[in-house]
């Protein structure tokens, strides 16, 4: 007997025992349902987990694919793909027609985290020789919603040139990766959701009262321009002139929370992409992109929000 079916039979022993009460007696019926309920709960977890490891497998094959301009094996991991990239028109061959040029410039990625909400996967990444995206190399949040048959469905992303360390010497990217705590995503995304509720809704006492309550006073900062700790969002908050506007959705898995938002930046409309990682119910970590919103040269008209 594995030890998986080991502890399995455990837990139904012990919820048949309790199901027929002090007696001493166990009921082989409902010794039996128990074991079958457990086992079922046990099977679709597995199944859930196996389906999170498939679909980031898939979006991590797709940025290999991109990484090594195998445009045979991106297009095998592409259903119709609708595009929130403003510059990129809809379908797989329009993102297929700048293979060429990132191949001349020896374009490369490389995903730092990925991390899975049902049918939606993130991707941060780190992009080298990244000309064709304006600077020599960007940091992004890639989304994509991966449909009923396994494949890159639908796209948005938010990307900034890669800037030098932060007051507190931490990069865009740097930092913890590992997802733990996949019991708590539902509650770490519920924190979020208030944070930015508030953010949005709340007075600046309130905004304060959350921040404060929510985040580890020495938290890592990963920002461009703020250093770690509570006090320093607030003065980045006056300095950078951030305005939230709208939350779009939040998506998390585990200790990792990403937030995207609309709003303005010193005064320009933009998205925010708020990547938080939390320790025991708090965040202790955070990295954004802002990406101004353009209005002219679009390619298409989904805009960069649109999530189902």
């Amino acid at each position: 007997m594995t030890i998986v079916k080991s502890f399995v039979f455990f837990v139904a022993f012990s919820l048949a025992t309790t199901l027929v009460g002090c007696t001493g007696v166990v009921d082989v019926t409902k010794l039996d349902q128990a074991v079958q309920a457990v086992e079922q709960t046990a099977d679709e977890t597995a199944d859930e987990q196996e389906e999170i490891q498939v679909n980031k497998e898939t979006v991590r094959s797709f940025l290999s694919a991109v990484s090594s301009n195998d445009a045979e094996t991106a297009r095998a991991l592409m259903s119709d793909y609708i595009q929130h990239n403003p510059f990129i028109p809809d379908g797989p061959d329009a993102l297929l027609s700048l293979f060429p040029v990132l191949a001349e410039n020896n374009t490369k990625v490389t995903p730092i985290r990925l991390i899975q909400d049902g049918n939606y996967v993130v991707a941060h990444n780190f992009w080298e020789n990244a000309a064709p995206f304006g600077a020599e190399e960007v940091v992004t949040f890639d989304v994509f919603r991966i449909d009923e048959n396994g494949l890159l469905a639908e796209h948005w992303d938010a990307l900034m040139p890669n800037t030098p360390p932060n007051p507190s010497g931490r990069t865009l990217t740097d930092g913890a990766t590992e997802i733990t705590d996949l019991d708590k995503t539902e509650a770490n995304k519920a924190i979020v959701a208030q944070i930015f509720d508030t953010i949005i809704n709340g007075t600046p006492e309130e905004v304060g009262a959350v921040v404060t309550e929510n985040f580890l006073p020495d938290y890592k900062q990963h920002s461009p321009t703020v250093a770690d700790g509570v006090p320093a969002i607030f003065e980045a908050f006056g300095v950078e002139e951030w305005v939230y506007d709208v939350n779009h959705i939040i998506l998390g898995e585990g200790n990792f929370v990403l937030s995207i938002s609309e709003g303005t930046a010193k005064g320009v409309h933009s998205v925010f992409y708020d990547l938080l990682r939390f320790e025991d119910g708090k965040v202790a970590e955070h990295w954004d992109v802002i990406q101004a919103i353009p209005t002219e040269g679009l390619a298409n008209d989904n805009g960069m929000f649109g999530f189902e």
